[in-house]
């Protein structure tokens, strides 16, 4: 497994939980990965991908997980594929899908996959003229990746300029927003719809839905995400439907008839408003922190659909699901989405977790035998429970046993679909 978030904690828990598995590696892990059961870290940069592929030969390894996005445009899987080694993930030109927003949004136009209007730009003089004739809010998009926090909603124009300015000179997400793209502003409601792939065939997860701003009332600053929850209700059955006929069939389609060959997860951010479901983003790997949520509920093996689709047989695969809800808030440092403290030592994690409760790392490293914070989003409390009202409870309740200094979470993860079940007496969502 190559990462150190809290993604990866959950996609190497699930597959050490696989019968077939022995040990799971994970390069370089954090302090959750690092106490699991057959779960070794092992002290490798996911950028370090001749020592990942030296590692991986030596240990005899079966299957690699890759979990970041950097390293998958960075072409990863490319090398490991070449190697002979089963890579689960989308190789270098797939994964531009999420590399580049101006690719992916060509690639949705040129196939008639619903999402909003568009321009791109380099030059400042042009992106600022631009505006002048734009209604507001609009949003402004790094074309490279910025770890989630690429995108801004700006109200009115003096924050736009302000915006493209940062951006285009380089000084904002370390030179990713270089080129930007400026965007209509999508209402409605945001859901996560993932789904595995290899070739034409694809599975779908479970519907997610995630807390992208920092603060209560989905305010504040884009983040990596602050909490998730499964399922969505906003993906019923028919808009499951709708979404998989008009997004990820001519998706996958699309990609087909531009000879790209994509495995892997594939993660398609929609808007839904008035039953019509636009697409935000693409996103090459699993999310974070959807997929702390996605494999609380995941009762199949991960490893065996995971195989599946390397080798061929995803379209004969399902995936089975435990009926119950699951929601997750993430708990972070003092600081983030800005600069973030680091070194505080956590408490509470002993209690924190029972049969259905689950605290996954991210930010976290094993110092003196404690356990420390060492980044913006630290953990995910992640609960089970047979409706989305008690997940939400159990969570939180867990969640407020754990201690360390600066560390905060919102207080609302989830209300939109703690509102619809307490208001219509849901119990679960299939």
């Amino acid at each position: 497994m190559i990462g150190s978030g809290g993604r990866e904690h959950a996609l190497a828990w699930k597959a050490s939980l696989s019968p077939d598995v022995s040990a799971v590696f994970v390069a370089p892990g954090n302090a959750g990965t690092a106490l699991e059961k057959k779960t070794t870290n092992v002290p490798l940069q996911p950028s370090d991908f001749e020592g990942l592929l030296t590692f991986a030969l030596h240990e005899q390894i079966d299957l690699v997980i890759v979990g970041p996005e950097d390293v998958l445009v960075g072409g990863i899987v490319d090398q490991f594929r070449e190697a002979g080694i089963s890579c689960f993930g989308p190789t270098q030109n797939a994964a531009r899908l999420e590399g580049s927003k101006e690719f992916s949004k060509d690639f949705m136009t040129r196939h008639k996959i619903p999402t909003a209007w568009f321009r791109s730009f380099s030059d400042l003089e042009e992106a600022r003229d631009y505006l002048k004739y734009q209604d507001f809010p609009l949003v402004i998009k790094a074309d490279g990746l910025a770890a989630g926090k690429g995108v801004v909603i700006c109200q009115d124009m003096s924050q736009a300029e302000q915006c493209i300015e940062e951006m285009l000179s380089g000084k904002a997400f370390d030179g990713a927003g270089e080129k930007i793209v400026i965007e209509e502003f999508l209402h409605g409601e945001e859901a996560s719809f993932i789904c595995m792939v290899n070739g034409q065939d694809f599975l779908v997860m479970a519907s997610s839905q995630d807390h992208k701003a920092a603060y209560n009332g989905d305010t504040g600053p884009n983040t990596g995400g602050m909490g998730a929850y499964s399922p969505a209700p906003v993906i019923d059955s028919q808009m499951r439907e709708t979404v998989i006929e008009r997004v990820i069939k001519p998706t996958i389609n699309g990609l087909v008839e531009d000879g790209i060959s994509y495995t892997g997860f594939l993660y398609a951010g929609i808007m839904i408003q008035d039953g019509i479901p636009n697409v935000l983003e693409f996103n090459c790997r699993m999310g974070d922190p959807e997929s702390q949520v996605i494999m609380m509920r995941l009762k199949s093996d991960l490893v065996t659909l995971c195989m599946a689709a390397l080798e061929g047989q995803l379209g004969e695969t399902e995936a089975e699901w435990f009926p119950q809800n699951a929601l997750g808030v993430v708990m972070a440092s003092r600081g983030y989405p800005g600069d973030y403290e680091k070194g505080h030592r956590i408490d509470g994690l002993e209690t924190a977790s029972d049969n259905n409760t689950k605290v996954f790392h991210a930010g976290t490293r094993l110092i003196g035998g404690k356990v420390t914070t060492s980044g913006g989003r630290v953990l995910c409390i992640t609960a089970l429970a047979r409706n989305i009202v008690e997940a939400q409870k159990d969570a939180y309740r867990a969640a407020s046993s754990i201690k360390w200094q600066g560390g905060w979470h919102r207080d609302d993860i989830g209300y939109r679909a703690v509102y619809r079940c307490q208001t219509s007496n849901e119990y679960s969502v299939d």
